[in-house]
């Protein structure tokens, strides 16, 4: 079965949850190869070597992990890579929360909304995880 065959629960919201979060997650990846120098900005300046190499890798994890997610048969995995990977760039939301902390007031509110964020994108990946079939 594809991504875009249906199924009588196609219309739920948890089976529309990967295909959504894929999206999200390969649109993500794609801006860090067009717009890598926003997220050099937030890489954090204690991790070795270059922001832009970080910038890259998770944009290639965001792209690796949208693919996962796409696929019924690999959709499990997809979603512990997912967990993964909003735990994994956590510290970069914390680092563009510090830098931003004496911006205008509305670039404040995005730097720190974004900390919570996290939380409901793990809990997602966790319920596509729960719910998705072994193959």
């Amino acid at each position: 079965m594809s991504i875009f065959e249906k199924t009588p629960d196609d219309s739920t919201p948890a089976s529309r949850a990967p295909v959504v979060t894929s999206c999200f997650l390969g649109a993500m990846g794609v801006l860090h190869f067009i717009k890598p120098e926003h997220f050099d900005r937030i890489v954090p300046r204690a991790l070795p070597g270059s922001a832009r190499f970080y910038t890259y890798a998770s944009g290639v994890a965001e792209l690796g992990v949208a693919g996962l997610l796409a696929l019924p048969k690999t959709r499990r995995a997809g979603a512990l890579a997912a967990i993964a990977l909003y735990t994994a760039v956590f510290p970069a939301n914390v680092q563009m929360a510090l830098d931003w902390r004496h911006r205008p007031l509305p670039e404040r509110a995005i730097a720190y909304g974004r900390l919570p964020l996290q939380l409901p994108m793990i809990r997602r990946a966790w319920r596509i995880y729960k719910t998705s079939s072994r193959r």
